[in-house]
């Protein structure tokens, strides 16, 4: 690892928390948190990295532009990995403020205070140095029966959450080319795995299979996904800001397209196995009015990546979702018991 120092915003919600766990595991690093701390955070975790020397949270909104260049100047930090986002779709609809305040003004907070620490700081590597944006694959739009997303994509959000991810990316390009940031930008398929909070569709599912709670499924069930294990999305995540090009854009997707459905009845199955007296858990779908705007279907062309710097994803969607399962279940027993 050439990188030494990092600054993770968002290290509190699902993907920042699992990237912080990961790098917690080599002592040489130290991990700077800058997060808000909002509903999505699991703050036992938060708690956990404490316990860590190398460790240190700094409860920050990225909205308070004196507070962000504030911590990043004294965390001088080797490399910055930027996740913090409001990130669901249908809150994004009933409150598009709050993702055009957080998406796209503390992006823009975090270039402005990135940009005083590459033009003044005497602590900065500027050989090292490194911004890595991580953005969506729901930047693109959505997709027909064929073709996939790829880094030369047409950007057309569809909704207010991704329409507040594809100009946070724009920024973070322009402040590249502009002002000399050295970046590079990441838009991922639809991750799940562990943590991860139960507002989206796979943990939401399992939740709703263990308390034996209806499971909402949107209008046909038939709008398309590609999945991506958190764990392999690390991996790709840490190999582009060791060995990938600055100044550019990859794609990151797990080719494992699923309809909802095929996944809600993939997951009805696997409860099924553990708790055989309560199945079929599929007889707890209740299909829902469909949200407004819903993308028909995403998938990533994940080739650049995996040709110029040899990542591939290395679980199943089969093997990662059991792996997911039995954490929720766990999960639940500990707070049952």
């Amino acid at each position: 690892m050439q990188y030494k120092k990092f600054l993770i915003t968002g290290g509190g919600g699902f993907i920042g928390s699992t990237l912080i766990r990961r790098l917690l595991k080599n002592d040489d690093l130290i991990i700077y948190n800058l997060d808000k701390v909002n509903y999505a955070c699991d703050i036992r975790e938060l708690k956990k990295f404490t316990t860590f020397k190398n460790y240190k949270h700094f409860k920050v909104d990225l909205k308070d532009k004196a507070n962000v260049e504030k911590t990043l100047f004294e965390c001088s930090p080797d490399a910055v990995i930027h996740l913090a986002a409001e990130s669901h779709v249908d809150k994004s609809i009933v409150s598009p403020e709050l993702f055009i305040d957080s998406n796209i003004v503390g992006t823009f907070n975090l270039l402005e205070a990135i940009r005083k620490y590459w033009e003044t700081s005497n602590k900065i590597n500027k050989e090292l140095f490194r911004l890595h944006h991580v953005s969506t694959d729901e930047v693109f739009g959505s997709l027909g029966e064929s073709g996939k997303f790829n880094e030369e994509s047409k950007i057309c959000p569809r909704s207010p959450y991704s329409a507040s991810k594809a100009a946070s990316d724009h920024l973070v390009s322009a402040w590249h080319h502009t002002f000399g940031i050295p970046i590079s930008i990441s838009n991922c398929s639809n991750n799940f795995g562990p943590f991860q909070f139960p507002d989206k569709l796979i943990p939401l599912c399992i939740e709703k299979c263990i308390k034996k709670e209806n499971i909402p499924l949107y209008g046909d069930g038939k709008n398309i996904r590609d999945w991506l294990f958190v764990d392999d999305h690390i991996d790709a995540l840490l190999l582009i800001m060791n060995k990938g090009e600055i100044g550019k854009k990859y794609c990151i997707g797990g080719s494992q397209e699923r309809t909802n459905i095929e996944i809600i009845n993939l997951i009805c199955n696997l409860m099924d196995k553990y708790f055989p007296e309560e199945k079929p858990h599929s007889k707890l779908i209740k299909y829902v009015k469909d949200r407004p705007g819903h993308d028909k279907r995403y998938g990533i062309d994940s080739s650049l990546l995996q040709d110029s710097l040899g990542w591939r994803p290395k679980h199943s969607l089969e093997e990662s979702l059991e792996i997911t399962i039995k954490w929720y279940l766990e999960k639940f027993d500990k707070e049952v018991s």
